[in-house]
């Protein structure tokens, strides 16, 4: 009598363990071909004679040019999201205000959009030739398409979201209880925000900037159209591993494109060790 009573919750059951596995198994191997395998293969090929591809290519200037490139814009990028994306995020938190909505669907429009769109765009408005604002900008003496100020503004459009998006949930579930509190004490917008506010905010602040960073440094579309590539001097990093590629030197393109994971890598790591951190602060 009992077995039989036990009978179907024990069928449910195996179905069940045979659908999470199935779906785990999937999921597996979705990322596996998607994400591990051509990370692997791009490993091989870039230590297939050991690590001389690499030496090879840190000995051509033209590919330091680029990397430095690529972190000099990646940098300030993040620092100009940092101090506009907690402008924005206490914005959208804290205050009501006519376009709030209309806002909020603006900051997300990077992730939505081409980031060649991005670029055409920029190109549309800042072209020296044809742009709205690029000839008299020009005419100051101030360049941005085909320049360095044309590939963070590039980056910077794309990075944008992520610390926002980072910051914005956990000022919400923060409240403003103890701001308020402080202003009634006699503290000033500034002393709230440094002693109250971005202590409890610092974890996702912390998450936006690595992610941000990673982000700033692999963007390719957008940089692409704004820099023109002009090797030695608006060439980036990404945009390197396509020239290199397409000339048939496949070892520099592998070289450049490892140090782009390499670092994309260890910002994730950072990321991880960062989240672990706060998971235990809360405990």
């Amino acid at each position: 009598m009992a077995s039989t009573t036990h009978a179907p919750s024990r069928t449910v059951s195996g179905r069940s363990r045979a659908i999470t596995w199935g779906i785990r198994i999937l999921v597996v191997g979705y990322l596996f071909m998607l994400v591990i395998w051509p990370t692997v293969y791009l490993f091989k090929d870039t230590f297939a004679h050991g690590f001389s591809s690499i030496q090879q290519a840190l000995a051509d200037p033209d590919v330091v040019h680029a990397l430095w490139l690529s972190v000099e814009a990646a940098v300030i990028a993040v620092a100009i999201n940092l101090v506009f994306g907690l402008t924005i995020s206490i914005l959208l938190v804290r205050y009501d205000f006519p376009g709030k909505r209309l806002l909020s669907w603006l900051i997300d429009l990077p992730l939505a959009a081409s980031p060649v769109v991005v670029g055409l765009a920029l190109m549309l408005v800042y072209s020296p030739v044809y742009g709205w604002f690029g000839p008299t900008l020009r005419s100051w003496g101030i360049e941005v398409v085909f320049a360095f100020p044309g590939i963070v503004m590039a980056t910077c459009f794309v990075a944008l979201p992520l610390v926002i998006r980072e910051v914005v949930p956990v000022l919400e579930e923060l409240g403003d209880d103890q701001e308020q509190a402080a202003r009634s004490l006699g503290a000033n917008a500034w002393q709230s925000f440094w002693r109250i506010t971005l202590p409890g905010i610092r974890w996702a602040v912390a998450y936006g900037v690595v992610l941000s960073l990673a982000r700033s440094l692999g963007e390719f579309g957008a940089v692409k159209v704004v820099s023109g590539h002009v090797i030695g001097h608006t060439a980036t990093a990404t945009t390197s591993v396509e020239s290199a590629y397409q000339n048939n030197n496949l070892d520099q393109a592998y070289a450049i494109a490892f140090m782009l994971v390499f670092a994309a890598i260890a910002c994730l790591i950072v990321v991880a060790l960062l989240r672990a951190k706060d998971a235990q602060e809360k405990r």
